[in-house]
């Protein structure tokens, strides 16, 4: 009878970390969560959401802490979660986003060299697709893929791609498995209510509720590549199961501006016309933002089998009638 598998996230608390526990245990592993700081306010939400994930404090910035993170869950597979992530915080806090979401990989990465598990953990760090940078010299028309040129346009995007080097670094240096997912967005239920999609999710079923008038945005033109975070935390666990580490774009191969998120948002509630409801603000609008996104998750989907199971129209109907729910809607 083989033990089980053990599997240590960071950024346990996140979207993609709370999708990547429920995944896990599905499959029988055990799971171990990071938690920064011994009076972390979502601890508690964190313990009824998901009971049987074993909390370990520790803090990507505190090498010791990571140390013995590693040394007591022993993982087979650690999940790279934590950061700065937000675009628009990094050019508030661009100190901050390069110890946490840059150096903090290097931590993290000398942690487990230091214990010694360097050939038994397998390790997936969460790059994205915020390292391109959207710029017409280097945008191919059939969507950025795992050789693209990389020119980050922000504090998040350039630590973000410190991060990714370093990663494959260690993969080459000292024969780690280290798999970078270059992510494009992805968003859901348990997207933070700072992140655009689930603003204006929120907002719509306030709006419709009764409960709120309007919604205050920055840029409406930009265009994401947007696909389903649960999909997408399947693609990044395939990764770690391969025979050899590599990197991998997961992505829709589609482009929505938030415009057309907006509508199909309104849509679901039904309001056929959203400018009365929507403001915008000089505030929410970056110094340096990127037109365009667009991944070929060809590579993925040929060599992990990944396929993206929520089109879009569904990842919005999703997010607005989740938020209705939260609300205390009918849908």
């Amino acid at each position: 009878m083989t033990s089980k598998r053990t599997a240590l996230i960071t950024g346990i608390t996140g979207q993609d970390g709370g999708h990547m526990a429920e995944l896990l245990y599905s499959k029988g592993y055990e799971v171990y969560g990071v938690l920064r700081g011994q009076r972390n306010a979502r601890r508690e939400s964190l313990t009824r959401e998901f009971p049987f994930v074993k909390i370990v404090e520790a803090d990507l910035t505190d090498q010791t802490s990571m140390i013995n993170a590693v040394e007591s869950s022993q993982p087979d597979e650690i999940y790279n979660f934590a950061a700065i992530s937000h675009v628009g915080y990094s050019f508030r806090n661009p100190q901050l986003t390069c110890d946490v979401t840059a150096k903090g990989v290097l931590n993290l990465l000398e942690a487990v060299r230091i214990v010694g598990l360097a050939e038994k953990s397998r390790i997936y760090q969460a790059s994205t697709s915020e390292m391109f940078g959207g710029l017409d010299y280097n945008r191919p028309g059939s969507g950025y893929n795992e050789e693209s040129l990389f020119h980050p346009r922000s504090p998040y995007g350039v630590a973000k791609l410190y991060a990714h080097w370093i990663a494959k670094n260690y993969r080459e240096s000292y024969g780690m498995f280290v798999a970078c997912g270059i992510l494009f967005n992805h968003e859901g239920e348990r997207r933070g209510l700072e992140f655009v999609t689930r603003k204006i999710s929120d907002a719509v079923a306030g709006i419709a509720l009764g409960q709120q008038e309007e919604v205050v945005l920055g840029d409406l033109w930009p265009k994401r590549d947007w696909g389903y975070a649960g999909d997408y935390v399947r693609g990044m666990w395939q990764m770690l199961q391969q025979g050899a580490a590599d990197d991998y774009v997961l992505a829709t191969g589609e482009t929505h501006s938030i415009e057309e998120f907006l509508e199909l948002a309104f849509a679901e509630v039904g309001i056929d016309d959203w400018h009365p409801y929507v403001k915008q603000d000089a505030a929410f609008m970056r110094p340096a933002e990127v037109d365009i996104l667009l991944g070929d998750p060809s590579k993925a989907e040929r060599d992990l089998g990944w396929r993206r199971e929520v089109d879009f129209p569904g990842l919005v109907s999703l997010m607005v009638r989740h938020d209705l729910k939260l609300r205390g809607g009918d849908k």
